[in-house]
């Protein structure tokens, strides 16, 4: 296919030529535009134009015979105007109404504007209209559709559910927070997990450069291998020095193994950067395993603080606002990127493209794999919690808190 020529753009040209051709210079035109976009060129022009699969093929077949005519416009034998079959929707005036009713209850969209789709195919749809006495093509029945505004589409995720009231002053808060840390010279990370992997040669979504006819072979199904299990990464997220460190675990992911990260990271890259630092602020996501809520993650980040000499601030993103976490879009999503399309049949492998996952901003990332255990279902106990030495702020003490080291 001719790189630049989709069927958007062919519409657009028709539509901008169809007035000043008559019938034959129409099947010329559309013969010569699916001639330059090769294999499938056809049934797009005929798609985007709206004209008989068949009338291109003709058009096609009196260019390879004949070559376009020599005669001028004015004396080629056409058809009178309006000649040739009517329209669909003219022969059955009920056509379009009755489409629009099978369609109607399970489209999707907004009402207010003039694009909607449908979950029907296009053939499924011409049998119901064949059924109920309007005989109609599944071609057609993608034309008309396309006529009355409906499109093919994909989910878009937009929604962030509940809007909690305090949603933007905490927002303002972290800002606040993370300038004056940064002022400071202190350091300043934004943590979460990735999503969870498989290990194994399951497939992997994306596509990359490979030989023609050459692809990966992978499982048919996703079922989970024993042996191998799934990959957990926890990551941590430098903003101020655009570098981060990942931990991959193979049993649980718990908020140990969330703060047990934390503390690798601070011992391999932060403690070298941040040399006499004795804050550190901590950006994180309200639930999960370093939910606000969770006993097991505050007493873990008290044991971090003693062990580190660090008082640690923790600010959690308000509900439902987990993709504006800085590591969501300034590390997670370039890792995505980086082992787009390959099986992940290894946790050595897995660690290996997270570290050499880089940007043009120049996003350095360490990796290593977790060996260690994790036990799930740790309880706190309350003479445990009041034992910590926990500040809650002046501002949403639920959301933001420091922890120092006890005296």
């Amino acid at each position: 296919m001719l790189t630049g020529i989709d069927e958007q753009s062919v519409r657009a040209r028709y539509r901008h030529l169809e007035s000043e051709l008559d019938e034959r210079g129409r099947r010329i035109w559309a013969a010569t535009e699916a001639a330059m976009i090769g294999h499938g060129g056809v049934r797009m022009v005929a798609r985007a134009t709206g004209l008989a699969e068949s009338t291109v093929r003709l058009g096609k077949h009196e260019l390879g015979e004949r070559g376009p005519s020599q005669k001028p416009v004015g004396e080629r034998r056409v058809r009178r105007s309006e000649g040739g079959r009517k329209a669909l929707v003219q022969m059955d005036s009920k056509l379009a109404a009755k489409l629009e009713d099978l369609v109607e209850p399970p489209t999707r969209g907004h009402p207010a504007t003039c694009l909607r789709w449908t979950l029907k195919s296009t053939r499924r749809l011409a049998e119901e209209l064949t059924a109920q006495g309007h005989p109609i093509s599944h071609t057609a029945v993608g034309q008309l559709l396309d006529e009355l505004g409906y499109s093919l589409q994909g989910t878009r995720k937009t929604l962030e559910g509940g809007n909690h009231p305090d949603r933007n002053a905490q927002f303002e808060y972290i800002a606040q927070r993370v300038s004056e840390y940064q002022g400071r010279g202190q350091p300043v990370i934004s943590v979460d997990t990735k999503k969870k992997e498989l290990v194994g040669d399951f497939t992997n979504s994306g596509k990359e450069f490979r030989p023609k006819g050459n692809p990966i072979p992978v499982r048919v199904h996703d079922f989970i291998d024993k042996e191998l299990g799934k990959a957990i990464p926890y990551g941590v997220y430098d903003l101020s020095a655009n570098a981060g460190w990942v931990s991959v675990v193979m049993n649980h992911e718990t908020a140990e193994f969330a703060v047990s990260t934390i503390h690798t990271w601070w011992k391999r890259m932060g403690q070298k950067r941040y040399i006499g630092a004795r804050e550190l602020l901590i950006t994180a996501d309200g639930g999960g395993s370093n939910a606000s809520r969770n006993r097991l993650w505050k007493q873990s980040l008290q044991t971090l603080s003693e062990q580190t000499g660090l008082s640690i601030s923790v600010c959690h993103f308000p509900p439902g606002t987990s993709k504006w976490n800085k590591i969501e879009h300034r590390m997670f999503c370039w890792i995505t990127e980086n082992w787009r399309g390959r099986p992940l049949t290894s946790h050595a492998i897995i660690v290996n493209l997270i570290a050499n996952t880089s940007t043009s901003a120049g996003l350095k990332i360490e990796a290593e794999v977790d060996r260690r255990t994790y036990e799930k279902g740790i309880r706190i106990t309350d003479d445990a919690m009041a034992d910590l030495n926990i500040k809650p702020a002046e501002f949403h003490g639920d959301w933001n808190y420091t922890i120092s080291p006890r005296p």
